[in-house]
């Protein structure tokens, strides 16, 4: 087949964070598909392909759509927000390559990273995933909001800053308070907690908290929540938001 498909991360959200490299695939493909949001972000002026925008929640739909134009001998960008194999659109490529037509499996199929929400946010505060970290998506679109609590309770038990996508929408308003609750339960209540809103843009915002006292209602789709470790600490500044970092060693004394 002469068609192809480069699954590509924009990045946070400024232009400026966008790789070369995935820059080079959006140059270089005939055919732009993703998520409507996504590709607004897109610059015409630079990338002017054909676009194949959808909805939100029909990433099997649009992967497929990205395949049967590959397969046509078109060079497909599909895009994402971040990195593409963060909770996006690359498993989602390859789920349907698996489940679909064979034909697919000989198409030129490469990733292109970008820097994912979690990272463009810890940057925003200092070094807060210094040492052991982890990811969960708070969405129970995929999978049960029972395996997101046994997720949240072994990263707390395990005392890994705990990094949280997709943290509150509309539909589901009160699960990150729900995931509080439950991590008030193991960690401390000083345990550092950021909400880092629109990371990686202009218009970034930082609020910082602990466990104790954040309020779950000052989140959105928008925000990207980080969950202090045991050892995460504050650098007091006068006047300027605290530096935030968890060390690379292990504290003497920690569990």
């Amino acid at each position: 087949m002469s068609g192809s498909v480069f699954i590509v991360g924009l990045g946070p959200g400024s232009i400026d964070l966008l790789t070369p490299a995935a820059s080079r695939a959006l140059q270089a493909a005939t055919d732009l598909v993703g998520y409507g949001p996504y590709i607004d972000r897109i610059p015409e002026t630079l990338f002017s392909q054909c676009r194949h925008a959808s909805g939100n929640r029909v990433e099997i739909d649009r992967a497929q759509h990205a395949l049967t134009l590959a397969a046509e001998g078109r060079k497909v960008a599909v895009v994402s927000g971040g990195d593409p194999g963060v909770f996006a659109m690359a498993a989602a490529v390859f789920e349907a390559i698996e489940a679909g037509n064979p034909a697919w499996r000989d198409l030129d199929i490469r990733v292109e990273p970008g820097i994912t929400a979690m990272l463009a946010a810890a940057a925003e505060v200092g070094a807060p995933l210094g040492a052991d970290f982890c990811a969960i998506s708070l969405s129970d679109n995929l999978k049960s909001w029972d395996t997101i609590e046994r997720r949240l309770r072994a990263a707390a038990e395990g005392d890994f800053v705990i990094s949280l996508y997709n943290p509150a929408s509309r539909a589901r308003p009160h699960q990150l308070g729900q995931a509080f609750e439950l991590l008030r339960t193991i960690k401390s209540p000083e345990t550092v907690v950021l909400f880092v809103r629109k990371a990686g843009t202009p218009e970034a915002g930082v609020i910082v908290s602990t466990l104790a006292e954040v309020d779950s209602a000052l989140a959105d789709m928008r925000t990207l929540v980080i969950i202090g470790a045991e050892a995460t600490r504050l650098i007091p500044r006068t006047g300027l938001r605290p530096w935030i970092y968890t060390p690379r060693a292990e504290q003497e004394g920690a569990r």
